[in-house]
């Protein structure tokens, strides 16, 4: 390994998974997924109590790959919930530790993320701990923060790491600059998020975490909330079981009971007529989505940009097509790779290409 190749490990905890992966530069020499049995994660009242579960998992996946560490430069964790901040690379500080710790602006698998990075990069020589756009990425403009009460402001938490990454992926196929274009981005998978991009900022998108945009395999989305108000006053659930009709057992389970888009393209494939109509009325929420954010680019579209697990399933992206293709050229980009868009910000920072952000 010459020293122009720099060793990177990336570390992105799910929900029922943590993926991990090491890189010299942006090419992967070990990439692994790490499941969780249901069982093994109930006994965790709260999601950071896994940590010391994860990482010794981490570290003897690692060490019986034969992986080095001692050579290991940057540990990437993925971003979890943080106060809103600016999209690019921000450095895993005390600050941050300790709201990871402490969730203190949301429980969420993904906030293990910065917490085992810190913890391994501080055992090595040479490591530094970092994340890069997480969730609470936020460049909204003002007028995009109204919601019709000022108790309850529009928020920006959306799958920025991958719609960034897609973007400028996409801006360099066609030799352009991310900061030159406006695009639509739509991620596709367990939530839903379709981000306005303008000029290299998204400054609108549906919050994708807990109600807004369309629904999704296990979010509502955007619900009538004089109906809410009134169920959630009914006396028949408790908070907790709201909270998770709209995260969880929302859209797709809801309706149908699984949260598989997958199984649900086939069922309807199969002549199942509620699964078919469910699985349009999904296509159809995004694409007015997509269609809001052309009226907030002022219709100046240069490209929409379709990605996520679900921009596999070639009826499903259809169904978006046949609604907005006037609106801009469509390219789809199936997938997401989360752990290389960790490593390339990574390789960014050791190459002085990208700027690295204190969290305070």
């Amino acid at each position: 390994m010459s020293q122009d190749d720099i060793r990177i490990l990336v570390i992105n905890p799910g929900s029922t998974s943590t993926k991990i992966g090491v890189f010299i530069n942006t090419n992967p020499v070990f990439v692994k997924t790490i499941n969780h049995k249901t069982e093994e994660l109930e006994k965790y009242d709260v999601i950071t109590e896994q940590f010391a579960f994860r990482k010794e998992l981490i570290l003897k996946h690692l060490k019986d790959a034969g992986i080095r560490l001692d050579l290991v430069r940057v540990v990437m964790g993925r971003g979890g919930l943080l106060k809103p901040v600016k999209s690019g690379v921000i450095a895993v500080n005390d600050k941050m530790l300790d709201d990871l710790r402490n969730c203190k602006y949301g429980e969420h698998a993904s906030n293990l993320g910065g917490l085992i990075a810190w913890d391994i990069a501080r055992s090595l020589p040479d490591a530094k701990a970092y994340i890069a756009n997480p969730v609470v990425v936020d460049e909204l403009e003002n007028l995009a923060r109204y919601s019709g009460h000022p108790l309850l402001p529009r928020k920006s938490i959306f799958h920025a790491l991958n719609q960034k990454a897609v973007a400028r992926q996409h801006a360099k196929s066609i030799m352009r600059k991310y900061e030159d274009l406006n695009l639509i981005v739509v991620h596709l998978g367990g939530g839903i998020t379709v981000g306005a991009h303008k000029k290299g900022r998204v400054v609108d998108v549906n919050q994708g975490l807990d109600g807004d945009g369309p629904f999704s395999p296990e979010r509502t989305g955007t619900l009538p909330v004089g109906d809410l108000a009134k169920l959630c006053f009914s006396g028949k659930y408790t908070l907790k079981q709201v909270r998770k009709m709209i995260k969880g057992e929302g859209g797709l389970v809801a309706y149908l009971g699984t949260n598989s888009a997958y199984e649900v393209e086939q069922r309807a494939a199969a002549g199942d007529e509620k699964a078919k109509e469910v699985y349009d009325a999904m296509a159809y929420q995004v694409a007015k989505e997509i269609g809001a954010m052309a009226t907030v680019l002022e219709f100046l579209v240069d490209g929409i940009l379709i990605t996520g697990g679900i921009a596999h399933d070639k009826y499903f992206v259809n169904q978006i097509i046949h609604y907005v293709h006037r609106v801009a050229p469509i390219h789809v980009y199936p997938g997401e790779d989360e752990l290389k868009a960790l490593a390339m910000n990574g390789l960014r920072v050791v190459k002085g290409e990208a700027e690295v952000m204190e969290y305070s």
